[in-house]
């Protein structure tokens, strides 16, 4: 399938997924956020792919957001309101992981599609931040929600209430990012998580991240105790007795998926 506005690769059990308009700061637009859904619901439903990594294309830019020029163009009130910005912020559920992997600016729904994904590696350059309302926008595609959810709430306001932008290494401080390395590091730190989490049975890992989602908003003891079915696949799954077996023979495991 043909993309005008994003790259998308698969390579060894990774799915590349690469906002490509770097004369642009890598702003979304409603193209843009289609053609984002289609290569996630993509790499969802493929078995082949286990991870996936989302970057942008360029040094200067991760994602500066949803792109305000074609806003102003079109008169549009609620940006990309015709499907999700960034395709995976909101009405997406995919139990594979998702890695960010933060090259530059990551500011409005560039940071919004970080607080989405499940790891963030970002770059010593990269800064973030949520500028709607210095633009007379509100972050409702999920920042609002999630950055209050990941963040110290002090910490997370103080972002919401003034725009103010932060360093990666602020980020790091907040929780918002996993690790910050070098700029010309950044693929290879990428990498190197998606490679962790091929190292463990497939299932188990999606099972993992439902479990910790879905059970995030509720009662420790409703939440321990309710079936979750991606973990009774887990349990269904060869790998669930692989794994014992390869501890107890002291070798590696080989998962079956």
């Amino acid at each position: 399938m043909a993309y005008d506005f994003i790259a998308y690769e698969k390579h060894d059990q990774i799915a590349f997924v690469t906002i490509n308009r770097p004369e642009h700061s890598n702003a979304l637009h409603t193209d843009a956020s289609k053609e984002m859904r289609r290569a996630f619901e993509d790499f969802r439903d493929d078995s082949k792919v286990r991870v996936a990594i989302l970057t942008g294309a360029g040094q200067r830019a991760f994602c500066a957001g949803y792109d305000l020029k074609v806003a102003a163009a079109r008169a549009e009130r609620t940006p990309a309101e015709s499907v999700p910005l960034g395709g995976i912020t909101r009405d997406f559920v995919c139990w594979k992981p998702i890695i960010a992997a933060v090259n530059g600016f990551a500011l409005g729904g560039g940071m919004e599609l970080v607080l989405a994904s499940d790891i963030a590696v970002a770059a010593d350059n990269a800064e973030f931040g949520l500028p709607e309302p210095r633009v007379g926008y509100v972050a409702v595609a999920g920042g609002v929600h999630r950055i209050v959810r990941q963040a110290p709430m002090k910490h997370a306001m103080g972002m919401l209430l003034t725009g103010r932008r932060i360093s990666s290494a602020e980020a790091l401080g907040y929780g918002l990012v996993n690790e910050v390395v070098p700029r010309s590091e950044l693929m290879t730190a990428a990498r190197r998580w998606a490679a962790l989490i091929l190292e463990c049975a497939p299932r188990s890992v999606t099972a993992s991240k439902q479990m910790a989602i879905e059970g995030f908003a509720m009662p420790f003891e409703q939440a321990v105790r309710r079936s979750y079915s991606e973990y009774e696949l887990a349990r269904q799954s060869p790998d669930f007795l692989e794994g014992p077996r390869a501890f107890a023979e002291r070798r590696k495991p080989v998962w079956r998926g």
